[in-house]
């Protein structure tokens, strides 16, 4: 049988991702009120345990991925680069190799995507993107599940991304390929997103528009979406934040968009740089409910990739 991994939204496609989404949303509802470590009542992941390797810091992918594995009755191991053999110099393909043997799946959270691409090359088990410098779609899920939630279809919906053309934004725009929406970038000149993506979801039928004035990118949008400036272990941070600084996300900004859109931020803000705390915490802000919705996205992208979906 064909091992599944989930290093990018392509691997699974339009309907695979349709199937996590409502999934994701079905077992939410499903257990309302239940303590958060109490197992959904079919515990579809009895037994099954998750390998987490984290080579770059984590708050809400480590503790989503975690509680994810709990509510579907498996378990999690923690393991952070600096404290194994990763740290010491053993190979990606080595480990791949040892990994596979002693859990179920494989959850890494890294810098360079050739390196989650050679894992998914030697694991014998799904390999599950927790977050590279080119993608982070496991953030996407619980992104579009927010947006469900709160009453918008995907198809035709407009979304307004301001900032950096980081792997968030990549990862956007691919599911707006897969899933039929558009998406209207506006970021300096010299950080745009990665021209693949934006030709990949172009050919699949999405608008993808880049434009260098944010009002216009913003103007009757039905979702505005921003990340902060500077990634970990990015450089040059006076440089970058004052060539974003129009782009910040504002209430005069917010104006422009369409009554009723939403605000989303994958976390953490940067309170005041890329979004004021009028905007963050205002009626729009929908950011904590797409924070808990990790937990709930990456349950159904690990059903998914578990064959269960």
């Amino acid at each position: 049988m064909t091992v599944r991994h989930f290093l990018n939204l392509s691997d699974a496609g339009g309907d695979a991702l349709a199937a996590m989404l409502n999934d994701a949303m079905a077992r939410k509802d499903a257990r309302r009120g239940l303590p958060k470590g109490q197992p959904d009542a079919d515990a579809p992941l009895a037994g099954r345990v998750l390998a987490m390797v984290f080579e770059k810091n984590s708050t809400r992918t480590r503790v989503s991925f975690d509680m994810a594995m709990r509510q579907l009755g498996g378990s999690a191991v923690i393991l952070d680069a600096g404290t194994t053999q990763l740290g010491r110099g053993e190979t990606i393909a080595d480990t791949a190799r040892v990994l596979s043997r002693m859990a179920d799946a494989i959850m890494i959270r890294t810098s360079d995507h050739a390196k989650i691409e050679e894992l998914a090359a030697y694991a014998s088990v799904p390999v599950i993107n927790g977050l590279t410098d080119l993608s982070h779609p496991c953030q996407i899920m619980a992104d579009l599940e927010t947006v469900l939630e709160h009453g918008k279809a995907l198809p035709g919906l407009e979304v307004a991304w301001l900032g950096d053309g980081n792997n968030v934004l990549n990862s956007i725009i691919e599911a707006a390929g897969l899933l039929k929406f558009n998406v209207r970038v506006a970021v300096p000149e010299g950080y745009d997103s990665d021209p693949h993506f934006i030709s990949a979801a172009r050919s699949a039928g999405a608008s993808i528009s880049v434009h260098r004035d944010p009002r216009t990118a913003v103007q009757g949008a039905d979702v505005i979406v921003t990340d902060t400036w500077v990634s970990m272990g990015q450089t040059g941070a006076d440089a970058r934040i004052a060539a974003m600084a129009p782009y910040q996300v504002n209430e005069a900004l917010m104006a422009h968009a369409a009554s009723g859109a939403l605000f989303l931020h994958c976390l953490p803000a940067h309170r005041g740089e890329e979004v004021t705390d009028g905007v963050i915490d205002g009626p729009q802000s929908v950011v904590w409910d797409e924070a808990e919705n990790r937990i709930h996205a990456q349950k159904a992208v690990l059903r998914w990739v578990f064959g269960q979906l």
